[in-house]
């Protein structure tokens, strides 16, 4: 249920390999996307992107009022 709920919420997208999101990120200007951590807290906290958001997965349905609808949103 939680899967249906998200993809309401997503646009289906190609899905971006290291190489490729290093590049998107040097190409757009900080703050003109929410990089998203979905990981648990643990996780985040031993290692995470530099500016990345931590919404852990199971949580998201509740905090989707946390991301900005107008920027894209990269996921990890």
């Amino acid at each position: 249920m939680v899967l249906e709920t998200l993809k309401k919420f997503f646009t289906p997208a190609e899905n971006l390999d290291a190489d490729q999101l290093r590049a998107y990120m040097a190409e757009h200007k900080e703050g003109t996307f929410t990089l998203l951590d979905v990981r648990q807290p643990g996780e985040y906290k031993e290692s995470h992107i530099p500016g990345a958001k931590l919404i852990p997965i199971a949580q998201l349905p509740d905090r989707m009022k946390e991301l900005d609808p107008e920027k894209p949103v990269i996921a990890y």
